[in-house]
């Protein structure tokens, strides 16, 4: 009996989720769009464009204070020593010269692997941060993909149980985009323009949210 394909099943059940008819929902109440009068927005609403978008060209490749108050916004807190070392002391620039080796201009579905592969910059950039007292792979994650929106992906528990515990994302999440001539990354901007979603909320947050959104609650009750 034939065995099945990980990484067909990881791209199935991941469209599968953003073709899901209440992903357009859960897009406009994360985001606060259309809600009724006194309906509030996720605080990770903010993440995205908060003073100006941790890609912004003018502080792409530096971590700032607002970066870490954004990464807050998605229920996790770089630790107060790190996050010091970052603004004032030598982690800052060794992270910074990592950054510039990654295209802050380039989505994920449009990448070579290349760009994600385990001696790549963004990897290193993920290995430097997680070498870090207190910072695990979800605050490093979501720190990475406040300065590289388009191509590295927020991850957390919560996705990760969602789509199967892949022992592996960011080469799984990239094939999975690529996959039948990229009809999930189609599926995800449709989906931000049909949520009336900015532009500047990148295919991969979409990606993050849907799948998010569907799974929070019922994420209590997993082993």
């Amino acid at each position: 009996m034939p065995t099945a394909d990980p990484q067909a099943s990881f791209a199935q059940r991941l469209h599968a989720l953003i073709t899901s008819p209440r992903a357009i929902t859960d897009l406009q109440r994360y985001f606060g769009i259309g809600v009724s009068p006194g309906a509030v927005p996720f605080t990770g609403s903010r993440f995205e464009d908060l003073a100006g978008g941790g890609d912004h060209p003018l502080v792409a490749d530096v971590v700032t204070a607002a970066d870490l108050i954004a990464v807050q916004t998605l229920s996790v807190t770089v630790p107060v020593p790190v996050a010091l070392d970052l603004l004032e002391g030598p982690l800052g620039p060794r992270l910074s010269g990592l950054l510039q080796e990654i295209p802050s201009d380039l989505d994920m579905a449009d990448a070579d692997t290349a760009h994600l592969e385990s001696d790549s910059p963004a990897s290193r950039a993920w290995d430097l941060l997680v070498g870090q007292h207190g910072v695990g792979w979800v605050i490093a994650g979501k720190l990475l993909a406040r300065k590289r929106p388009r191509l590295l992906p927020v991850y957390d528990d919560v996705v990760r149980c969602t789509l199967g515990h892949p022992p592996d994302f960011w080469l799984p999440l990239h094939a999975a985009l690529r996959a039948q001539e990229g009809a999930s990354q189609r599926a995800l901007v449709g989906l931000r323009q049909a949520a009336g979603l900015s532009d500047s909320v990148s295919a991969l947050r979409v990606c993050d949210v849907v799948v998010w959104m569907q799974h929070r609650t019922g994420h209590r009750n997993c082993p």
